[in-house]
């Protein structure tokens, strides 16, 4: 055993390429400990091990710098640094984070990565850092898994060129995305790798950087060899590696989407511990490719996670060109959208929540401004989806529902989903935005509105006096347990969907003052800027007492969701007892 022997990156150095071949065996298994148990990102860390180990036992961390885009490859890079102890068998989830993080290690991890395309840009600051400072060290970024296709990776690139001193940009290039790549920059790499990087179209030499290719990228030593090459490079350089992603695990190699990220599998199998049920986004998914075959004007938008939404393969072959995926490129996607709304198509444009933060300027000036009638799907918008600060997905209401021009939607089950799902592909007047629900799948025997162009209209439920309860999408179920509670406790409360985050049903707030005295909010998501506030500040210069129930703003790393919901008052107990207290 080599691994637990390796505390730092000098420990690699005293191996032979041999003992850092079984090293690198040693890796894989503890990857496929950590993803096997607890899930996690499978077959980028698996391609990317051979490269780790030759970086680690060439360049000189922590003096030399490593930022690892997006974290999709750091496992083994976290194994060389001191925390093997978080991928052996009985090791808990939240030993190690699985992205970069100087909160866990300041002193191998360089930044808090958990977005895509951002390494190379960051390192431009460290490059130009040590110039400013007269430093030495090497400045080496590492870019994969379709990442290149994002625009802050080009300005990365643009910016190192520019900057024209020592950086060493290793592209990891496994043939693929989280799916398939897609974008023309691809067809350079597949080219460039054809003629085993000779081919004279080379689009990093139109930079001006030195480059190199290494076909063998799963050798350790021909990687050893070329990384001894560029080292203390004076220049910026390329070295473009060819992986094979899953590498040394035969179910990754075999489904290289499925083993991109999986939850906790058996390995002798790969086949998933709990499958559980379909998501609302599956269906809506299922649900859209059906419409595909209806209504050839529409268009389904992804950007790298066509499966989000379920558009499998099979879908997406079947979807033809009514099915476009832009990559790794969310902007392109919302500018695409705006475009084709434009040209009199009926775009849409599905992809989580905190993917979307990075197309804000796109939303509001591409999109909106212009008036066209896109309509966007925000996945995963709930404190139930994923849980480390980088990947949170409960800001949404906050960034989307101030732009103005914009509709935001917020249903409470799979019939009013589509219901607002057909009405937002069909009308030719809003651009609008669906958070579609992130908890359990809710079915309604309810009768759903067909038409959402009266806006701002909320739908009173259950009418009631002194207290009214408005829960927004997902979290309406709770509502109507906290409406249950407080009849046991003598109030016959009201119970509101509004329906829309936009803007507020005036006429129906208004009405309330008659006999009311308390509104309280309940939202799956952030309270500062959220929906809450919106009814807060309706009710400012009047009598009506307002409680907001949500999320503090706050950077939640792998948070237990029970103890968020106690320590931020939304269990159904608490919302009741605050409720209580100010009747």
């Amino acid at each position: 055993m080599y691994l637990e022997n390796i505390k730092t990156p000098q420990d690699v150095k005293k191996l032979s390429v041999k003992e850092l071949e079984t090293l690198a065996q040693e890796i894989r298994k503890g990857i496929l400990n950590r993803v096997s148990n607890h899930g996690g990102h499978v077959g980028p860390n698996l391609g990317i091990t051979e490269t780790t180990i030759a970086l680690n036992y060439v360049f000189n961390a922590p003096m030399d710098k490593f930022v690892y885009d997006i974290s999709h490859q750091i496992y083994p890079h976290k194994m060389l640094t001191g925390r093997a102890f978080g991928f052996t068998e009985n090791s808990r989830m939240n030993d190690v984070s699985g992205y970069s993080s100087p909160l866990e290690d300041p002193i191998y991890d360089n930044f808090e990565i958990g977005h895509t395309s951002t390494s190379i840009a960051l390192a431009t600051g460290l490059q130009k850092g040590r110039d400013i400072l007269g430093g030495t060290e090497n400045v080496i970024a590492i870019i994969g898994d379709g990442s290149l296709s994002g625009g802050e990776a080009f300005e990365g690139l643009d910016t190192a060129s520019e900057i024209g001193t020592n950086i060493i940009i290793v592209v990891n290039d496994n043939e693929m995305s989280i799916a398939e790549n897609h974008g023309g920059l691809y067809n350079n790499l597949r080219l460039l790798r054809e003629t085993k990087g000779k081919a004279e179209l080379n689009f990093f030499k139109t930079f001006g950087f030195d480059y190199y290719y290494e076909e063998n990228g799963n050798d350790i030593a021909s990687l050893i060899e070329l990384f001894k090459k560029v080292k203390d490079t004076p220049r910026p350089t390329i070295v473009h590696i060819h992986t094979e992603k899953g590498h040394g695990y035969q179910p990754a190699i075999d489904n290289k989407e499925g083993f991109h990220w999986r939850g906790p599998f058996e390995i002798e199998t790969g086949e998933l511990k709990h499958s559980g049920g379909p998501s609302m986004n599956y269906l809506l998914g299922e649900w859209l490719s059906e419409q595909i075959k209806k209504d050839p004007k529409l268009v389904c938008i992804a950007a790298a996670v066509p499966d989000s939404i379920g558009f499998s393969p099979e879908r997406r072959a079947a979807a033809g060109k009514q099915f476009i995926d832009v990559g790794i490129a969310e902007e392109e996607a919302v500018a695409l959208a705006s475009g084709i709304a434009k040209r009199g198509a009926r775009p849409v444009f599905s992809t989580y929540a905190t993917f979307f933060q990075r197309t804000y300027d796109q939303l509001a000036q591409d999109l909106c401004v212009n008036g066209n009638p896109a309509v966007l799907n925000i996945i995963g918008s709930s404190i139930y989806g994923m849980n480390d600060f980088t990947h949170i997905c409960f800001f949404d209401i906050p960034m989307l529902s101030h732009i103005p021009n914009l509709v935001y939607l917020a249903p409470t089950t799979y019939e009013e989903l589509i219901a607002m799902e057909r009405w937002a592909i069909e009308q030719d007047k809003y651009s609008v935005a669906i958070r579609v629900p992130a908890c359990n799948v809710l079915h309604s025997t309810e009768p759903c509105d067909a038409d959402y162009s009266q806006l701002n209209k909320f739908k009173m439920v259950k009418r009631g006096s002194r207290v009214a309860i408005v829960a927004v999408g997902d979290f309406f179920d709770k509502g109507e347990r906290v409406v249950k509670l407080l009849a046991e406790k003598g109030v016959e409360a009201t119970l509101i969907n509004p329906r829309y985050l936009t803007g507020v049903d005036e006429e129906m707030l208004d009405g309330l003052k008659r006999d009311h005295t308390l509104v309280a909010t309940i939202e799956d998501g952030c309270l500062d800027g959220g929906f809450g506030e919106t009814i807060a500040r309706f009710y400012g210069p009047t009598d009506m007492k307002v409680l907001n129930f949500g999320v503090k703003k706050a950077l939640y790393d792998r948070y237990d969701i029970n103890e968020l919901l106690r320590e931020n008052h939304l269990t159904d107990e608490q919302i009741v007892a605050d409720v209580m207290a100010l009747l």
